[in-house]
């Protein structure tokens, strides 16, 4: 809200209940509170639709992994549910947590990984920041964009990949994302996706959030989950690997294009041989 000054709790974060881990250049001294954006601006924004997670701690402010639980775990439910955060491995990587049930004997009976998974700007928003924090309006539009191709090439990579490894230790690995990401990836690839998350051919569980208005806490947000539904890695892989091929005549007519600027093989030759003998 406007005029509000996170100094005046030493930025403490209402969702994980501790000091705001976000930073930015321009503030070297102090956190970067800013977890959501809105996509526009203007009287027809709708929360649902327009406010984005751009930091992963925003999805705290419900108890996701219960969620988790309840609509993802395989079978009957887990007896002595445990969380263990930021699990690493050489040639996995990491997760940001894993729900395993212990049996008495300390061992782990099963488990489901989880990842949470926002998205970053292009551009800045650190001047819409500074005029919410003074309580002050824009004179024009920020300049800050989403980064959905990164999202998208980086994030889905990953997935596949620790989809794969989970197939084989027969397991899942949930996605925890926002929605409008989600709509955004199955618009790139458009794979195979099942309602039932507890099928053995799914592997990757896509479950995902929207914000929308607390009718609690007038002017806040609150996270709403939206859609469980999953896959297997090699759909996604297949998705977006085998997509169907441009016609050869449309790559040509850019060859064509492009040969505006030709250059002689012989003058290219010419030119490296004659770099090296430099």
């Amino acid at each position: 809200m406007k005029g509000a000054d996170p100094s005046a709790s030493d930025f403490q974060c209402p969702f994980v209940k501790s000091r705001c881990p976000k930073r930015s250049t321009q503030l070297p001294n102090e956190p970067y509170p800013v977890c959501s954006l809105w996509r526009g601006v203007g009287p027809k924004t709708d929360p649902q639709k327009d406010l984005i997670f751009v930091c992963p701690k925003r999805f705290y402010a419900v108890d996701f992994l219960t969620e988790v639980i309840k609509h993802c775990w395989a079978g009957e439910a887990p007896e002595n549910p445990m969380v263990a955060p930021e699990v690493k491995m050489e040639g996995f990587g990491n997760v940001d947590f894993v729900i395993a049930d212990v049996g008495q004997d300390g061992e782990v009976q099963q488990f489901l990984s989880v990842e949470l998974q926002a998205i970053d700007i292009t551009g800045s928003a650190f001047k819409a920041y500074q005029a919410l924090r003074a309580g002050e309006d824009l004179e024009k539009k920020p300049t800050y964009g989403f980064n959905w191709d990164n999202v998208y090439k980086r994030y889905i990579t990953q997935l596949i990949r620790k989809g794969y490894f989970h197939h084989h230790w027969k397991s899942k690995i949930v996605a925890v994302i926002p929605e409008q990401v989600y709509e955004y990836i199955k618009g790139r690839a458009g794979f195979m996706r099942s309602p039932d998350v507890k099928s053995p051919d799914v592997n990757i569980i896509f479950m995902t959030y929207c914000l929308e208005a607390d009718p609690t806490r007038p002017g806040e947000y609150r996270p709403r989950l939206v859609t469980v539904e999953g896959t297997s890695h090699s759909n996604l892989q297949n998705a977006i690997l085998y997509k169907d091929a441009p016609k050869k005549e449309a790559f040509t007519s850019q060859i064509k294009r492009s040969l505006v600027r030709a250059i002689d093989l012989a003058d290219l030759i010419a030119t490296k041989e004659g770099t090296k003998t430099e």
